[in-house]
């Protein structure tokens, strides 16, 4: 059997290659530098951070705004999905007929359509009917100023809370499909002698799936969770056809003022690779915290 990859050392092999790989990709972009004749000019991507005001002083622009928005547009993805993916987990594997129906119903179509579908389904839909039908945007413009200075800050600003919240249930819904199938499996991947262990103790079906069952599937699928999350930030990018004011939206904004396409694109690759590299860092210390816990319980 393999060590686990945190007690793997480098050998001398890797001492070499690892410089050389190195050496090679520094030496492939000082050729496509060359290649480029192109004049950098990075001091727009630091304005475009912060923005010094004669009134205010130092404020966030559009890329930190940008930033912003894709963290509360994915917080709020991953809550939802979390919620519904596990909800429709537990009723495909152990639901009634009709509820592991409308779960398969829900997963498999959900992951046979392209998001950018369901991004416009859900704008021209829910956005455009709906929210218009419950008077959502009268009641948000019509917010005292506190309160609409409290939802700019968790969601979105009033004027644009119809769209915010089109591209967080899409995202959760899209999102929610591939958790609900991740959930399944942990579920399934309990040992049949939990479920009777629970059983003959005389537990509740709900006693046995919430003490006993799913404490255990959901320390299995941690890694999976981790990777979905990880996926939510990154299609998080895809709502900015429907305007909504994220990261990648800033970001073509700049880019159509200032034409400076590589400096614009470069950062936001930076941005979303610190991202998910912080997310994928947490997701394993959460993991071996369980993992930990686990040993110690047994």
């Amino acid at each position: 059997m393999a060590p686990p990859a945190s007690s793997v050392r480098p050998a001398r092999l890797d001492a070499v290659l690892l410089p050389a790989l190195a050496a090679l990709a520094g030496l492939g972009l000082w050729q496509l530098g060359r290649g480029l004749d192109y004049q950098w000019h990075w001091g727009v991507v630091w304005h475009s951070f912060l923005r010094y005001d004669p009134h205010k002083g130092w404020v966030v622009n559009l890329l930190t705004q940008g930033l912003l928005a894709t963290l509360r547009l994915s917080a709020w993805s991953m809550v939802l999905a979390l919620a519904a993916g596990t909800a429709a987990g537990i009723a495909s594997a152990t639901g009634r007929l009709f509820w592991r129906m409308w779960a398969r119903s829900y997963v498999e179509l959900v992951r046979n359509l392209p998001p950018l579908v369901l991004v416009f389904l859900f704008y021209f839909f829910i956005g455009d009917q709906i929210m218009t039908w419950l008077g959502v945007d009268e009641l948000m413009r019509s917010l005292p100023r506190g309160a609409a200075g409290v939802l700019s800050v968790v969601a979105a600003p009033p004027d644009r809370f119809a769209s915010f919240l089109s591209a967080v249930l899409t995202l959760a819904l899209y999102e929610g499909a591939y958790i609900a199938e991740i959930v399944r499996a942990g579920i399934e991947s309990v040992p049949r002698g939990q479920w009777e262990a629970a059983y003959a103790l005389g537990l509740s079906p709900w006693q046995r799936l919430r003490r006993v069952v799913l404490p255990q599937a959901l320390r299995s699928v941690v890694p999976a969770l981790a990777g979905q999350f990880i996926s939510t930030v990154k299609d998080s990018a895809i709502v900015s056809v429907i305007s909504v004011p994220e990261l990648t939206f800033e970001a073509m904004e700049i880019m159509a003022t200032t034409y400076r396409t590589y400096e614009i694109w470069l950062t936001v690759l930076g941005v979303y690779l610190v991202l998910c590299l912080g997310l994928s860092w947490a997701s394993r210390r959460v993991e071996t915290a369980l993992a930990r816990r686990g040993a110690a319980a047994a």
